[in-house]
């Protein structure tokens, strides 16, 4: 216990100290673009017809702090960080602290149904198309797993959404009915957010979904031929009982491990099937962040999908701990 203690304290200062490096890396990033937000501001009021002096121009840089050092504008974003400032967004004239809370909330709703609608399918298909090899499931579990792997989200968003509006007349667009967009939070508000979350999971979830099916049928057929399995069932225990508890428990380690890098890929993976279906969730806006070099609200986005790998690693380790006996934490003397 104590040393298990020693270790997750390890873990979170190695974890402070990456997250670190990431709001520098994050800063770059979104640096190494050629010119800033007043440059982009500037285009769009030239491509309008006005006219823009130097002098509106350098007033401009000294309004949002471009005027400075990149190394002090990193700096004092890094302060106001710590001290719970994320900074104002250029665009939009608002603390990036607000506008990440107003998306974040419906943001982590979706991710959670898409992870549960991921890896409640993927792992049961790829667990039964092992066990029935060659079988006609197995099949069409791999063609759709192919085809899913194939087909981008945004087309598959358009897809449905043509098919449900075509033979339904139901628009699926967005995570709430027009009489509950606008409504404060209620049971009926509630309960129409679940129904409209079914689409969003399909579509984000789906190539994460093929591509787990794929993993999982691969580990599981390679757990299913080895001598242990034989013996368990010379044994006469019954099947059921051999593959759940044998070879399942080591096929889901590869399962478990990539849970580290499913949590980003939901705020970064979802930003075109979000503009699609007019979702109103992070993806959107860190897109337009980056699209006018908004510094403080794209560098802040990018370091929550980092913190989000961060984690995400950690908790991967700890449940390969639970589900694998064989792992240890190994003491150092």
């Amino acid at each position: 216990m104590r040393f298990m203690l020693r270790y997750i304290t390890r873990r979170f200062l190695s974890m402070a100290v990456m997250l670190f490096l990431m709001t520098a890396a994050a800063f770059i990033l979104v640096q190494l673009p050629p010119g800033d937000f007043v440059t982009s501001r500037i285009a769009e009021l030239e491509d309008s017809g006005e006219a823009v002096s130097i002098e509106v121009m350098e007033s401009l840089r000294r309004q949002y702090g471009l005027d400075k050092p990149l190394i002090h504008q990193y700096f004092r974003w890094i302060g106001n960080m710590l001290r719970g400032n994320f900074g104002m967004s250029f665009e939009l004239n608002r603390p990036v602290k607000v506008l990440i809370a107003e998306r974040l909330p419906l943001t982590v709703v979706v991710s959670l149904f898409t992870i549960g609608f991921t890896y409640l399918t993927a792992v049961p298909i790829g667990v039964y198309t092992a066990v029935k090899q060659h079988g006609f499931a197995d099949y069409a579990a791999s063609f759709i797993g192919f085809l899913g792997l194939a087909t981008p989200n945004f087309l598959l968003a358009l897809i449905l959404m043509l098919i449900f509006y075509q033979f339904f007349g139901i628009s699926i667009g967005g995570l709430f009915s027009m009489e509950y967009q606008t409504a404060p939070w209620s049971f009926g508000k509630v309960i129409d957010l679940l129904k409209h979350l079914l689409v969003p999971a399909v579509v984000i979830g789906t190539a994460g979904t093929a591509g787990i099916i794929r993993t999982m049928r691969s580990c599981m057929l390679d757990e299913l031929g080895k001598q242990y399995v034989e013996t368990a069932r010379a044994k006469g225990l019954e099947e059921k009982r051999v593959i759940m508890r044998y070879p399942f428990r080591i096929a889901i380690n590869p399962i478990v491990s990539s849970f580290a890098w499913l949590l980003p890929q939901l705020i970064s993976g979802e930003t075109v099937a979000a503009l699609v279906l007019g979702l109103p969730t992070i993806g959107p806006l860190f897109l337009k962040s980056l699209m006018v070099q908004d510094t403080y609200l794209a560098g802040t986005i990018i370091v929550l999908m980092c913190l989000l790998v961060i984690v995400g690693t950690f908790l991967s380790d700890i449940l390969l701990i639970i589900v694998d006996p064989r792992i240890k934490l190994e003491q150092n003397h």
